[in-house]
């Protein structure tokens, strides 16, 4: 056998032996895929943009789905996985104060504007098209520092049950700063 030969030229494409290729899911079970459908729903405006509100004397939010317990989204041996994707809108100046998300992980993904996101490692700037991906157990605090509203998509999975709060994070000002 010639050591040259690579493993497509031994076996063959994948993706033209359709019995071999996986069937697509129906829900999300990877984080990849939870970021995927995050950025599937920003990317599709007419599914958020005409829900959005702002409100200046209190953060606004909108559940935009809910899938309890997603079916076909569980391996062998276990519990399928429930979701929710959120929709939050930010004024200048409104933030979420330091808190977790209990035992939810969770995709943000920025849609319009820029979000300032706090941790004990720092501060940095979320622009549009920014994704923030997080296990249980992140503390962050998320705020408005620009003059111009904000909008950002959020997926729990589990479902959000829980969301402690903390003491403010004292980070210095913005240094990592995320790629569109």
């Amino acid at each position: 056998m010639n050591s040259s030969h690579s493993d497509l030229q031994i076996a063959g494409d994948i993706l033209e032996v359709q019995h071999l290729l996986q069937p697509a899911r129906p829900h999300p079970v990877t984080v990849a895929e939870f970021a995927g459908l995050a950025r599937s729903i920003a990317a599709d405006r007419s599914q958020w943009a005409h829900l959005v509100q702002y409100d200046a004397t209190s953060r606004w939010y909108h559940r935009l789905r809910t899938v309890p317990q997603a079916l076909g989204s569980a391996r062998a041996g276990e519990a399928p996985i429930g979701y929710e994707v959120w929709l939050l809108s930010w004024v200048p100046g409104q933030g979420s104060g330091a808190h977790d998300h209990g035992a939810s992980s969770g995709v943000l993904t920025v849609l319009a504007g820029e979000l300032t996101e706090r941790t004990e490692r720092g501060a940095g700037t979320l622009t549009s098209g920014s994704q923030r991906v997080f296990a249980p157990g992140y503390v962050h605090e998320v705020v408005n520092d620009s003059l111009e509203p904000a909008v950002s998509l959020h997926v729990y999975y589990p479902g959000l049950t829980d969301m402690p709060m903390h003491p403010s994070q004292s980070a210095p000002a913005a240094q990592d700063v995320v790629p569109a």
